[in-house]
């Protein structure tokens, strides 16, 4: 029987690497007895004098007094054999993400080990189930995947495979949490909740630059700016690696059986081919000098702008509930739809249509969404064939007045932060389909492993459920491509909502 208290367990770390090293640190600042063992005793050495320069910068700091670390640091102690593992209580590998390197270590931990020691993968994107699989009495064997740096990262993804119990979940949630770490629960599935998730980020935004839609610095620009993110689409790749973020695509795109919705791209391809694979090479989509810094777009602002035209406004704009009153405006006439007409030009908020394919007849300027009007700095838009160059200089004009730089790009479904957005929220209702994680767990997910402004779900529930399927059904309509296909999990809970609303109305007309 595996006990479930891991409140004192003994642990093991197996790799001394960045992430094994960093694992080892949370579990000598959190009061365990913890054995680190790596074949390659150089780089153990190397970890641990690391280590002890940490807690040098962390006591200089403030942040621990020299007994802390001190402490801290006679919990730990070097294995030059793995049979010194033999009495620890939990064992977290560390090493080198391969289904069979991983199965022959908990297959030798097995013969060592008793039967009540818990062996947990670090893996990103292997299946728990999979590794289990080898190791005799499967399920103890979990996933424990730490975020890097792991001291730092708050997320800790919880894997449970075919046959790990719940109450092991339970246990490391418990033992996480003590740790000060966000634990999220997942099923054993590729990618598990972040790597699976996060795919959108990246496919939307190597595709517009596919179609040509705009460059990479503009794209940038605009998922920070009027998406929130802390960093876009091609920094953040450049910055993991482009062969990395390539090769994680690959396996959870082989992993689903070559599921549409996850099929990497050839413009990433092309970078990995050519070695550029982001600042290690000083060269991605970016080029990096010494400091690792890099030139980015800035958008210019019209100095003098000049402004003189019939503005009018059709609709509640309610997924932009600070944009009218940033741009001076109030409502004045009823509709269904979010226009504001500019003399001839009709100026939209993009729910995933296609200027030049949807309106024929009328000048017509799409708007991407902005998470924030009140603070914009820039719009991003796009406009049918019909508009000329005074067309646009008036569209300028009118947003100058109020200090937002505008960023033209070609004509794309939903734009860029739209689309990206309404994209991760379709992948976030998929794997709720699925009982992959609960929505908090999916949003805490998303937030603090990789630092997204607001999770899937929030997202949703800022933009509106019903107006996130009209934008993916637009998608669908136009690219006739699975991986727009509307989630069924969000139809469905569209359609509760309006049943809900629909009874309400009921009840309240009976009422009456």
């Amino acid at each position: 029987m595996i006990s479930f208290d891991l409140s004192h367990a003994k642990i093991a770390v197996i790799g001394s690497g960045t992430m094994g090293i960093g694992i080892a640190q949370l579990a000598i600042m959190n009061g365990h007895s913890t054995v680190l063992y790596d074949l390659d005793r150089e780089k153990t050495k190397q970890a641990v004098d690391g280590l002890h320069q940490t807690f040098a910068k962390l006591t200089e700091k403030g942040k621990l007094t020299s007994e802390q670390a001190q402490q801290a640091l006679s919990r730990l102690t070097i294995a030059d054999q793995i049979e010194a593992l033999a009495n620890v209580d939990l064992v977290i590998e560390a090493v080198v993400e391969k289904l069979e390197v991983k199965q022959a270590l908990f297959k030798q931990l097995a013969a060592i080990c008793n039967d009540q020691t818990i062996f947990a993968s670090n893996t990103s994107s292997i299946s728990v189930t999979a590794i289990a699989s080898a190791v005799p009495y499967p399920e103890r064997v979990v996933g424990l995947h730490f975020f890097n740096p792991a001291p730092v990262m708050k997320l800790v993804e919880i894997v449970q495979g075919l046959k790990t119990p719940a109450g092991l979940c339970r246990a490391l949630k418990a033992l996480m949490l003590a740790w000060k770490k966000i634990p999220v629960l997942t099923k054993s599935t590729p990618g598990f909740i972040v790597n699976r998730i996060a795919r959108p980020f990246y496919a939307e935004a190597f595709r517009a630059l596919q179609e040509q839609v705009t460059t990479y610095e503009q794209l940038d620009y605009a998922l920070k700016q009027c998406g929130g993110f802390a960093m876009g689409p091609c920094e953040l790749t450049d910055l993991i690696g482009q062969d990395v973020n390539f090769s994680v695509t690959q396996s959870v795109y082989e992993a689903f059986f070559y599921e549409p919705r996850y099929r990497p791209s050839l413009i990433q391809k092309e970078l990995v081919d050519a070695g550029a694979w982001g600042r290690k090479s000083r060269q991605g989509f970016y080029r990096y000098d010494e400091k690792n810094q890099y030139a980015t777009f800035q958008p210019q602002l019209i100095t003098k702008p000049s402004f003189y035209a019939d503005v009018q406004v059709k609709g509640t704009w309610a997924q932009c509930p600070n944009l009218l009153e940033r741009l001076g405006l109030s409502r004045a006439l009823t509709s269904n739809e979010n226009i504001i007409q500019i003399d001839d030009i009709d100026l939209r908020l993009s729910q995933g249509e296609s200027a030049n394919l949807q309106y024929l007849s009328r000048k017509t300027i799409l708007m991407d969404w902005h998470h924030d009007f009140a603070q914009a700095q820039a719009v991003v838009l796009s406009h049918n064939h019909l508009c000329q160059a005074e067309d646009l200089a008036k569209i300028e004009a009118f947003f100058a007045q109020q200090q937002i730089k505008v960023v033209w790009i070609s004509d794309h479904p939903a734009l860029l932060t739209l689309r990206t957005i309404v994209l991760l929220v379709n992948e976030a209702c998929e794997a709720s389909l699925h009982g992959i994680a609960t929505m908090e767990d999916i949003d805490n997910a998303m937030r603090y492993g990789v630092n997204y402004p607001k999770g899937p779900y929030q997202w949703m529930m800022q933009l509106g459920a019903e107006y996130v399927l009209a934008t993916l059904n637009n998608l669908y309509a136009i690219y006739g491509e699975e991986k727009y296909r509307a989630s069924l999990y969000l139809k469905q809970y569209v359609a509760k909502q309006q049943s809900v609303t629909t009874d309400h109305s009921k009840t309240l007309t009976e009422c009456a």
